[in-house]
């Protein structure tokens, strides 16, 4: 009988040919490797400037994304991306232009990613493929310019924790809340270097554009990885979606983990974490009536279907409070088509929100809605620290888009419970849910 393996041990015993232990040095194949309008510029000097990298290994598995500044706010920007775009030409890489979407969407919405591939990104969010039972982690530019040229990358093997999601979670839990009560528990360097696989049977209530959420931002915790296995949940989001029928890919009972942690989901609450960390993690109740200046709901983080239906529970029939600016941007061209087709984004609208797609635009403070100074938003972003959106003295607190939409309408930190309409979960567990004003 051969030992029982965790998910990590699966992935690289498959592309290895073998499980290396914790704290080896191994080399993987990659399925894809990616990078974007942020980190392209200094991966493609390495190449031009290495003889040896100067080369693509496969343009079918190499990917481009313009998303960070996109459309281009500054000159500079533009000249990012007609070097890009020249680039692409040159070696026949695929290129997903402005308006696609960004990068860690994208490649959910193109198949991209898929159970048991090993995934590489210049960007530290590349982590949200682990939902989908891929190894995927972000790398620096230089290493995702060796991984474009070569197709491969050395990985140290991370030590694995079994984190165990219990019980069913109360219907106004989204996936934001569980990753910020982890992070607010273990600290934002809690699993440094480590591979967080999520199991337990609260799985079942967790919808793919939550475990997205909740993969983005394992490197918030430190994380090398999150990873959801490929299991009913994953298999039929594939198969509704994409039409494809994937494999099962799940840790073996009885593996061995060198830690463990069990949250028990249905003792959740709504939570924000406050500035200026990510781990200063509290429950709405705690700072309800901070007053509030912007509201942003979007970003890789949660700039899903899902995400805007939660909003649009809230939204519908009121209006953003005045004073207040929301401004919602859903996170590819593929979901905002579909906010559009089920009438979502007429709600967004006729509430007063500032409607785009397809940026990562005021999370990171590129544009489409900067922070003054002294002022105060509500996101749905994965990171807080000082002057991330805008002015070094502004605030942003960190949330659910429930908890971002009930902040929009009153104009201050508002538990979204009191706003919310009925007892319909907001995480979507049917991949072919319709919203119906």
């Amino acid at each position: 009988m051969p030992e029982p393996r965790t998910l990590t041990e699966k992935l690289f015993e498959a592309k290895t040919g073998r499980a290396p232990s914790p704290g080896e040095i191994v080399v993987a194949p990659l399925d894809l490797v990616y990078a974007h309008d942020g980190t392209f510029g200094l991966a493609v000097e390495v190449m031009r400037q290495t003889p040896l990298l100067d080369q693509v290994f496969d343009p079918s598995r190499v990917a481009l994304f313009i998303d960070h500044a996109a459309p281009a706010p500054t000159v500079a920007a533009a000249l990012v991306h007609q070097a890009m775009r020249r680039f692409a030409r040159e070696r026949g890489v695929r290129l997903f232009d402005v308006g696609n979407g960004i990068s860690h969407q994208v490649v959910a919405d193109e198949a991209l990613v898929r159970p048991g591939y090993f995934v590489v990104g210049a960007d530290s969010h590349t982590v949200t493929g682990g939902a989908f039972a891929a190894f995927a982690t972000g790398v620096g530019s230089t290493d995702a310019a060796v991984a474009m040229a070569t197709g491969k990358l050395w990985f140290r093997v991370p030590e694995q924790v079994r984190l165990v999601l219990d019980g069913t979670p109360p219907p106004y839990i989204m996936g934001k809340d569980i990753v910020l009560t982890i992070i607010g528990k273990v600290g934002s360097d809690g699993m440094i270097y480590r591979a967080v696989e999520y199991q337990g049977d609260g799985l079942r209530y967790v919808s793919m554009d939550s475990r997205m959420t909740i993969s983005n931002m394992a490197v918030e915790m430190g994380a090398k990885v999150g990873l959801f296995p490929s299991d009913s949940v994953a298999r039929a989001w594939f198969q509704a979606l994409h039409g494809l029928d994937v494999p099962r890919i799940e840790p073996d009972p009885g593996a061995g983990y060198a830690d463990e942690m069990v949250l028990e989901l249905g003792k959740l609450e709504p939570v924000v974490a406050a500035p200026p960390n990510v781990d200063n993690v509290k429950p709405v109740t705690e700072v309800e009536g901070v007053e509030v200046d912007q509201v942003f709901i979007g970003s890789c983080t949660n700039g899903r279907y899902e995400d805007y239906v939660a909003a649009a529970r809230i939204l519908r029939g009121r209006r953003v409070a005045e004073g207040v600016r929301c401004v919602a941007i859903p996170a590819s061209r593929r979901v905002y088509r579909r906010l559009l087709r089920d009438g979502v984004i007429d709600v967004l609208t006729d509430a007063g929100c500032f409607v785009a797609y397809g940026t990562c635009g005021p999370c990171i403070g590129a544009h489409l809605g900067l922070l003054g100074e002294n002022e105060v938003a509500v996101s749905t972003t994965n990171r807080n620290f000082t002057g991330r959106m805008g002015h070094k003295s502004s605030k942003v607190y960190l949330a659910s888009p429930a908890t971002a939409a009930a902040a929009a309408v009153t104009g201050r930190i508002t538990d979204p419970r009191s706003l919310l309409r009925g007892d319909a979960p907001l995480m979507l567990t049917d991949p072919g849910y319709r919203y119906a004003p």
